[in-house]
């Protein structure tokens, strides 16, 4: 039997991490937790496939044929990544899979898409407080030698860790309903003040058996390197759920992100507006 295929994406900071240790408990998952280069790969397929002549030719002639070739190959590729998965569903994490869901459902129509969500500010300065702990480094597009107000505004950037995920959170509107309902967005607040509900929500969204987690006891999977984004962005799990301390955002900052980001908070924390 094929596993359902569940896709995790979001936001930076937004507790990907966490989610993924999370729904590794469920006996019914298979999650390998660090970040899969999976979609990265079959948008490379795209653009390979697109440039290559011989492919370009038969689409002349035989276009269903060619084309019937191409989606069975990248389906096969996408259920053969995860090959040895014997359980009910296996879940592949990729911060570009909200990107790529229209390509996902092509290939895959059953797959379904977690989102994870959280307060723009508090992503912001999740992402300083690391960057202060390991300010002698710099950032992978060298954000260091910026003030604070610049680098904020530099990591909301269309193509900066936070402004790149915003675009395609953005575009969801966009997207056909039938695609929308492939989606479930979970916000990192409420996963930390009810996380044994959030997650049975969750489960039964996944169309898996009931299971009640024991956020004081949690089993750790897997290390995510943090050294590829220079200390930057930490992976690092616990055996237990512990909410993190709020970061005190300067408040030029958290209006100029409020501001500029009015629609998320309108659609996700409408209790700020």
């Amino acid at each position: 039997m094929t596993p359902a295929f569940v896709g995790v994406t979001g936001l930076p900071r937004a507790g990907s991490t966490l989610l993924c240790q999370l729904l590794a408990q469920h006996p019914e998952i298979h999650c390998e937790g660090h970040s899969s280069p999976l979609c990265n790969t079959l948008l490379g397929i795209r653009r390979m496939i697109s440039e290559d002549t011989f492919f370009l030719s038969q689409l002349d002639t035989q276009f269903e044929q060619s084309y019937a070739h191409l989606t069975s190959a990248m389906q096969g590729f996408l259920r053969g990544w995860h090959h040895d998965c014997s359980k009910k569903a296996v879940v592949d994490k990729n911060r570009a899979w909200l990107h790529a869901i229209e390509l996902l459902l092509h290939i895959e129509p059953n797959a379904k898409l977690i989102v994870c969500l959280r307060e723009l500010g508090q992503i912001y300065g999740s992402i300083e407080a690391q960057h202060q702990r390991t300010i002698l480094v710099d950032f992978i597009d060298h954000l260091a030698d910026f003030d604070r107000f610049g680098r904020a505004d530099m990591l909301f950037a269309k193509d900066k860790a936070i402004g790149a995920p915003l675009i395609s959170l953005h575009a969801v509107a966009d997207l056909p309903k039938h695609v929308q309902e492939r989606l479930y967005f979970i916000r990192f607040e409420d996963l930390m003040e009810r996380p044994s509900a959030c997650m049975t929500h969750l489960y039964s969204w996944l169309g898996l058996s009931p299971f009640e987690i024991d956020p004081d006891h949690l089993a750790i999977g897997l290390q995510e390197s943090d050294s590829h984004y220079h200390m930057k962005y930490s992976h690092k799990q616990a055996n237990q759920i512990t909410k993190p301390k709020r970061h005190e955002i300067p408040p030029r900052i958290q209006a100029q992100i409020e501001t500029a980001c009015s629609w998320f908070y309108q659609l996700y924390y409408p209790q700020k507006m």
